[in-house]
């Protein structure tokens, strides 16, 4: 079993040890470990540790998904929903991976086109107004078309178009709804829309999604998993399906995503 460990370099000092922790008993069991310093180091793993936040785990998530790479995260960040395990339980993370006796769960994405090239996101899509310089927008207009037909025209500060894996994230802090990590959905949530029907709508994600600029007198931005991927123009068309590759997780047999809800989102119930 050839395995790979990525960390947050901003925690370098937290990590290291925990890095050489992992490095030692995967090797002590005959495992091949190696750092992956860049997407590269990718090629030819079959599990990779992820020692962070969520951020962390998105950084690499689609390239993972692209080489068939499995993702077991160990949450060194805040919230930490996409991580299996909590840092007091690394021992047991490495042992579950080496005993084999795991379950993969397979978490759907987006495929983003526009401009002749695609972009994968395995949280969310976010088309949205500029807040910087000259292009500094006040509200954006856009028209959204769920397999050829208009869903509504959007006056608002964007929109965001969620997989399940992303719906407890930005969507979730706009007003939209949380999709259990099964379903074959996605979801379009306004952002602060100046409209009182303008409401999330969950689809199918074997439809079409198109976005259309209307209008628009300055060029929006938009962004893939949290991160600017680049600018729209007037008459603009942003196309998204579901990608046809999807992110596995590595998950022990008793993990429960309500119950992880429950403690991540710091809901009690009695």
């Amino acid at each position: 079993m050839k395995t790979g460990i990525y960390f947050n370099k901003n925690y370098i000092s937290a990590n290291r040890e925990n890095v050489e922790k992992i490095k030692s008993k995967l090797s002590a069991c005959g495992a091949e470990c190696r750092i992956v310093e860049c997407f590269k180091d990718l090629n030819g793993l079959d599990v990779l540790f992820v020692l962070g936040g969520d951020g962390t785990i998105l950084t690499v998530a689609s390239e993972c998904a692209a080489r068939g790479v499995k993702i077991i995260g160990i949450n060194y960040g805040h919230v930490g929903f996409l991580a299996e395990f909590e840092p007091e339980k690394l021992n047991e993370a490495v042992d579950l991976v080496l005993s084999g006796n795991y379950i993969i769960q397979k978490r759907n994405m987006l495929k983003v086109e526009y401009g002749g090239k695609s972009f994968y996101a395995l949280n969310d899509l976010v088309v949205q107004r500029s807040t910087y310089g000259e292009n500094f927008a006040n509200t954006v207009h856009l028209r959204a078309e769920i397999d050829g037909t208009t869903v509504d025209n959007f006056s608002s500060d964007g929109i965001i178009v969620s997989t399940p894996t992303g719906s407890t994230a930005y969507s979730l802090s706009a007003g939209g709804s949380i999709l259990a990590p099964e379903l074959n959905a996605f979801i379009l949530t306004p952002v602060c829309a100046h409209s009182l029907h303008s409401r999330p709508v969950v689809f199918s994600d074997s439809s079409v999604l198109k976005i259309r600029t209307i209008n628009a007198k300055l060029p929006l931005v938009f962004a893939i998993d949290g991160k600017i991927s680049g600018e729209i123009r007037d008459n603009g068309l942003i196309t998204v399906t579901k990608a046809d590759r999807a992110v596995e997780f590595i998950t022990s047999a008793d993990n429960n995503f309500f119950n992880k809800l429950l403690i991540k989102l710091s809901i009690w119930s009695k």
